[in-house]
């Protein structure tokens, strides 16, 4: 075993001990990014080489500081995004959410589909779409002032179109003509502040997280969005926490116009998305 090799061991258990969810996977980023190699190649850096650096990116992931803020990057599905302080850290669950869409927009008989994304923060689900759906145009909102830059960087020299707004009045130019609408919306509600997990509750901007008391603010909001958006037969993807499985479809009711409301898992087999589908006249 190599030096490098060596110093990941003990950093792993430093973030272990430190409640990290993942330490043997982060002390292995870490020490990849201080060191400019992939994962594989840690058993091939020369103890000459190894970079001090390497401990002051350990204690920073041991104070519970997102491992995407210390390295600056992010990745999401086949994508690297740039993300930093003011912008919501995508996350793997989200990526099933995405493959659903992805899957349903293919499966429409439109040879070019429109696409929107609400609440599209570092700007990943938006690019994931334009990026897997090729003759897609997809538009994307966020609202904040604090993401945008980094949304900016990323949607840079993609076809996204980038607008600044409220997903609750946005695009109004695209009434009746969307073919999607996908959003991973603020959810939390405001009363479980406190169980939220240190990286997401200090360093997430609130703006992305939390939702009123029950969590479901937003997304009464995007139904109504969604509905003046979609063309008939179009469809919404919401994302939602675990635990709202069983009262987000139910915002898509027939009497507000919806059809075929329904909830989905995600890799964990726990409910994460609800879609629907605009009905017919």
């Amino acid at each position: 075993m190599n030096l490098l090799l060596a110093e990941v061991a003990q950093a792993t258990q430093r973030l272990a001990d430190a409640g990290v969810p993942s330490p043997r996977n982060d002390a292995e980023e870490l020490a990849a990014f201080v060191h400019g190699v992939k994962r594989g190649e840690l058993h091939s850096v020369k103890d000459a080489d190894f970079d001090a650096r390497y401990w002051e990116t350990i204690a920073r992931r041991e104070a519970r500081e997102p491992l995407q803020h210390i390295t600056g990057r992010a990745f999401f599905r086949y994508l690297e995004l740039q993300v930093g302080p003011g912008v919501f850290v995508p996350r793997p669950e989200t990526e099933s959410v995405v493959g659903w869409a992805i899957d349903a927009v293919r499966a429409m008989d439109v040879v070019e589909p429109l696409i929107v994304d609400l609440c599209t923060g570092s700007g990943a689900i938006a690019l994931a779409m334009a990026q897997e759906v090729p003759r897609s145009r997809v538009h994307a909102v966020e609202l904040s002032s604090d993401a945008l830059p980094w949304t900016r960087k990323n949607v840079e020299g993609s076809r996204v179109d980038l607008r600044q707004g409220d997903a609750r009045d946005a695009f109004p130019d695209l009434d009746g003509q969307v073919d999607l609408v996908i959003s991973n919306p603020p959810y939390i509600p405001l009363t479980e502040w406190e169980y939220v997990a240190p990286e997401a509750r200090d360093y997430d901007p609130e703006l992305a997280l939390f939702s009123g008391e029950d969590g479901l603010d937003l997304i009464r909001g995007i139904e109504r969005t969604a509905h003046r958006l979609l063309r008939p037969g179009g469809v919404v993807v919401v994302e939602h926490a675990d635990t709202q499985g069983g009262q987000v479809p139910w915002i898509f009711t027939e009497e507000r116009g919806w059809a075929d409301a329904a909830d989905h898992p995600d890799l964990n087999n726990r409910p994460r998305f609800a879609t629907a589908r605009k009905a017919m006249p």
